[in-house]
C-alpha cells in the first residue's frame, strides 16, 4: 500500500481568508477528498526575519536565525506536495511569501556550495509544487514576474514545479466567489495531483 499523501499549503497572503487563501483551501479541500493528510500554514501571524544576506549558511549550511520560519521548513521538507499562494501585488509576490523564500539560502548553500544536499531526479518528480495565485487585473501576464520566484524556490527545495492554479480579474469578478470555474478547478487539482504522487509512490513507479 502507498504511503499517506502529505500535502503541505502556504498562505502567503496578508489578508486571512481572502481571495487567493479561499482558491488555496479549495486546492486543499480537493486534496483531502483524494485521502492526503492536509496542513496549511498561514504566514502572516507568524514571527520571522527576512533573510540577512550574511552568508553564515554558505560555511555551515544552517541559517543562523531561529524563529517561526524554522519549523516550516521542517513541514516543507515532509511534504511530498507543496502548494504556495501569493496574490499579485505590484506584479508580484507578496512580503510575506518572498521574505520566506528568501530565507531558503540555506538549502541552495547546502546544494551548490557545500553540496551535501542532493535531490535526484526520482525524488523530484515525487514531490509536486503548486502555485496558486490571484489578481485584480486582468491582464494575461499579470502573474508572469511571480513565476521566477516560485520556479527557485521549488527548484531548490526539491519540488517539480508542477502546475499553477490562477485566476486574474477579480475586479471584474467581484471576488473569487465571483469567478464561474476557479474553485471547481482549484478542487479538482488538488484531487489530481493527490493521485498523481500516490501513483508515483506506488513500489516500481519512477514517474519516468
Amino acid at each position: 500500500m502507498s504511503e499517506t499523501v502529505k500535502v503541505l499549503g502556504i498562505s502567503g497572503s496578508p489578508r486571512r481568508h481572502g481571495n487567493t487563501e479561499t482558491l488555496l483551501d479549495a486546492v486543499l479541500e480537493g486534496a483531502r477528498e483524494a485521502g492526503a493528510d492536509v496542513e496549511k500554514v498561514v504566514l502572516r501571524p507568524l514571527d520571522y526575519a527576512p533573510c540577512r544576506g550574511c552568508n553564515a549558511c554558505h560555511k555551515t549550511g544552517a541559517c543562523i536565525i531561529k524563529d517561526d520560519l524554522t519549523a516550516v521548513f521542517e513541514k516543507i521538507t515532509a511534504a511530498d506536495v507543496l502548494a504556495i499562494a501569493s496574490p499579485i501585488y505590484s506584479m508580484g509576490i507578496t512580503a510575506e511569501l518572498k521574505g520566506m523564500i528568501d530565507r531558503a539560502q540555506y538549502f541552495w548553500a547546502r546544494k551548490f556550495i557545500l553540496k551535501n544536499l542532493y535531490f535526484t531526479d526520482e525524488h523530484v518528480r515525487r514531490h509536486k509544487g503548486i502555485f496558486i495565485s490571484t489578481a485584480g487585473l486582468g491582464w494575461e501576464n499579470v502573474f508572469d514576474a511571480a513565476f521566477p520566484a516560485l520556479t527557485a524556490f521549488f527548484n531548490t527545495t526539491g519540488f517539480e514545479y508542477w502546475d499553477n492554479v490562477i485566476a486574474n480579474d477579480m475586479d471584474r469578478y467581484g471576488g473569487i466567489a465571483g469567478h464561474p470555474t476557479a474553485l471547481a478547478e482549484a478542487r479538482e487539482k488538488g484531487q489530481k495531483v493527490v493521485g498523481l504522487v500516490r501513483e508515483l509512490q506506488a513500489p516500481g513507479k519512477t514517474g519516468a
